[in-house]
């Protein structure tokens, strides 16, 4: 066998040349990865908990009207607009209109008009949302924020 045949060993500065040079790459990797994400915002913001329901006019009086993509039924009566979130206290399920108020179809949970528990697991009422005006007129609601029972906003 001739000293051709034999396998050239790897020094130590070769190996730390090799490391270096390994180490270099995968940081540059990781900053390309790192740019490419960059457009793409990492949190999205979340929807607006408030919502146009309308003009103070055009909601009914006496009678429950559902907001299109809302968690939230409002009223009028001679007090004022009112607004009452449609999420049972229970388990978090959607109350459906009643003739005597509302009932929750998941766990039999029932609200009196006002949104008083009268018979059920719930161990509340259904929160009442505050009511504002738009500077165009129009009502505003507010799901993240809530207001005692019985306040109104004075049509």
């Amino acid at each position: 066998m001739s000293a051709d045949d034999r396998v050239k060993e790897v020094g130590r500065r070769d190996l730390l040349s090799l490391a270096a040079w390994g180490a270099f790459c995968a940081s540059l990797a990781t900053a390309m990865i790192g740019m490419l994400r960059l457009p793409k915002p990492s949190v999205l913001p979340d929807p607006s908990l408030k919502g146009k329901v309308g003009l103070p006019g055009a909601i009914p009086e006496e009678e429950y009207r559902k907001v299109p993509g809302r968690n939230v039924f409002v009223s009028r009566s001679e007090q004022g607009v009112f607004a009452i979130s449609s999420v049972c206290t229970h388990l978090g399920c959607v109350v459906a209109p009643a003739p005597a108020g509302f009932n929750c179809p998941c766990h039999g949970s029932r609200f009196d008009a006002m949104g008083r528990v009268v018979g059920g697991p719930a161990p509340r009422g259904l929160d009442w949302l505050k009511v504002t005006k738009a500077p165009d007129g129009e009502l505003v609601v507010d799901e993240g924020e809530t207001v005692p029972p019985g306040t109104y906003w004075k049509v």
